[in-house]
């Protein structure tokens, strides 16, 4: 098991490093303007005088290591945007609403996947593949086949700066007294946004599939207690930028209860895939999961990573699941473990 471990790790590795050149290449050839390079610097709360030699606005209670100085970030809302924009050029269409199910034939004993139902709309399609983050758990009920899948409702803030400000990734220690462990990311736009507030809400498959009133994407929101102890421990670690956020908003995190994405193709269904699950890595992983899922639908196998780890049939074969990765510990409120 421990030699098993190691070999999915390299190939997490793997995945990444290939994703990470990947951003950069995609920032070249779609002019992403958000990308740039950046130092990550690990923070830790102390009552000793700032780090602003390290950081400027780390100016309160912190003491401050740079983790590694060959970083990178991108905005989120501009990466969409134009890789949508650029699937569109070369002939995509973009429907947006809700997904109700799939549409199959049966042939002998072999089911085929022949549309998608959109908002009560059959859109016929050769093959689907299901990216639906957290609500990818409705797979579940359409191809028959365990999908497990842990919401994760995760609170966040950003500050508006009049300018930007100097650019360093910065992620912070457990914080007891506000049980949280931030993540913070400065942006070129002059925008500071804030994670890893602590107190995620944990949202089980079956409510995702509609279960128990169901939670859909609109009524993901902030958690007003765990903004209150981010904006506080934030501000007493930059004086200069902290106080009152500009914006509070939330997301919903997916996790499979391995902490592994869930790529590939659908067992016992064909031209059925799902590429779904990557947990808080998902921009990260967004260039490599699209480049390895469009090998893997248009060549029959991916190229540029492994995705036999990934595979969504991996659930179907054991009647309990052995990782607990992503699942909070007991009633502690941060909350945030993968």
């Amino acid at each position: 098991m421990a030699l098993k471990g190691v070999v999915v790790q390299d190939q997490v590795h793997a995945a990444s490093e290939v994703s990470f050149k990947l951003h950069e290449e995609l920032a070249e050839a779609l002019e992403i303007q958000s990308y740039r390079k950046l130092p990550v610097l690990s923070a830790s709360r102390s009552r000793s005088r700032g780090s602003g030699e390290i950081c400027p606005w780390l100016d309160g209670d912190v003491d401050v290591r740079v983790m590694d100085p060959n970083g990178a970030q991108v905005s989120p809302h501009e990466l969409c945007t134009k890789l949508m924009a650029a699937a569109q050029a070369a002939g995509a269409e973009l429907r947006i609403g809700a997904a109700e199910g799939v549409e199959m034939e049966t042939d002998g004993d072999i089911e085929r996947v022949t549309g998608v139902k959109v908002d009560g709309e059959v859109l016929e399609a050769e093959k689907v593949c299901v990216c639906l983050g957290p609500w990818a758990a409705l797979a579940e009920d359409w191809f028959g086949m365990p999908v497990p899948m842990t919401g994760v409702k995760s609170s966040s803030i950003v500050y508006q700066t009049k300018s930007e400000v100097e650019p360093f990734a910065v992620f912070c220690g457990e914080d007891s007294r506000y049980g949280t462990h931030l993540e913070i990311y400065p942006r070129n736009s002059g925008e500071v946004y804030i994670c890893g507030i602590g107190g995620s809400q944990y949202i089980d498959a079956a409510t995702l599939r509609g279960e128990n009133g169901g939670l859909l994407p609109s009524e993901v929101e902030p958690d007003p207690q765990r903004v209150e102890a981010a904006t506080a421990c934030f501000s007493e670690m930059s004086r200069k930028l902290g106080g009152k956020p500009d914006v509070v908003q939330a997301c919903m995190r997916p996790c499979p209860p391995d902490a592994l994405p869930i790529m590939g193709k659908v067992p016992h269904v064909k031209n059925a895939y799902i590429s779904a699950g990557h947990n808080c890595w998902g921009i990260l992983w967004a260039p490599v999961s699209g480049k390895a899922m469009s090998e893997l639908i248009l060549d029959g196998a991916a190229k540029c990573v492994d995705l036999r780890h990934f595979r969504p049939g991996r659930f179907a074969k054991s009647g309990t699941q052995a990782a607990r990765r992503g699942r909070k510990m007991g009633t502690v409120p941060v909350g945030e473990q993968w």
